[in-house]
């Protein structure tokens, strides 16, 4: 007996998660995703450190938007959709983030996002890099100046420095995806690049974390 293609397997997954109580990943409302404040608009902020708190607090738009949290879990299992639902099928990041053996993310998740033939699902998301974030860099359950702390700690943020931060954040094309989603998804407030020039303005002001 051969082996089920990827394909087969990823259809028969797709159809136990239409017909599951939920869609996972039900059409979202079409509203236009918020557009985010340019780096200008904080220069009335006289001091630095506060102005720079501003800008992190904006990009924290983006940060904490569902698009971002799915993959960056503290239980190491992502969530999915607008509602962040536990992920269909059960899903552990395994070694790599890639997923477990035998049922890696890529059985489904491809290099792009892809219409599906499944009913009850928009489409399945897909980037040549999908992955969880690593377990250092869990943001689910944190408030916005936790995560900003983690950013800069290079324990907890890949071993990143600031300056690799700016650079992962403004043009790495999985942070990218978070505005082509696909369909029944909202994109991420702004643009990658309006989100990358507030990182950057961030770390040039020093850096400042918004208070609790």
């Amino acid at each position: 007996m051969t082996k089920p293609s990827h394909l087969a397997l990823c259809a028969a997954v797709l159809v136990t998660a239409a017909s599951a109580t939920w869609s996972a990943t039900a059409p979202a409302p079409g509203d236009p995703a918020r557009p985010l404040r340019s780096v200008a608009s904080f220069g009335t902020i006289r001091d630095q450190a506060e102005r720079s708190a501003a800008i992190f607090a904006e990009a924290g738009k983006v940060i904490q938007s569902p698009r971002c949290l799915n993959c960056h879990p503290a239980t190491r299992t992502p969530t999915q959709g607008d509602a962040m639902r536990p992920h269909v099928p059960f899903m552990v990041s395994s070694d790599g983030n890639h997923g477990p053996k035998g049922l890696p993310c890529a059985t489904c998740h491809g290099a792009d996002n892809s219409r599906t033939f499944a009913a009850g699902i928009a489409s399945v998301p897909g980037n040549a890099h999908w992955q969880l974030a690593p377990i250092e860099m869990a943001w689910q359950g944190l408030t916005l100046p936790q995560i900003c702390e983690q950013l800069k700690d290079p324990k907890r943020n890949g071993s990143r420095s600031l300056a690799q931060i700016v650079t992962h954040m403004n043009t790495d094309h999985l942070v990218g995806w978070a505005w082509e989603p696909g369909e029944g998804r909202s994109k991420a407030p702004g643009t990658q690049a309006g989100f990358g020039a507030l990182i950057e303005a961030w770390v040039k002001t020093g850096a400042h974390c918004p208070r609790a």
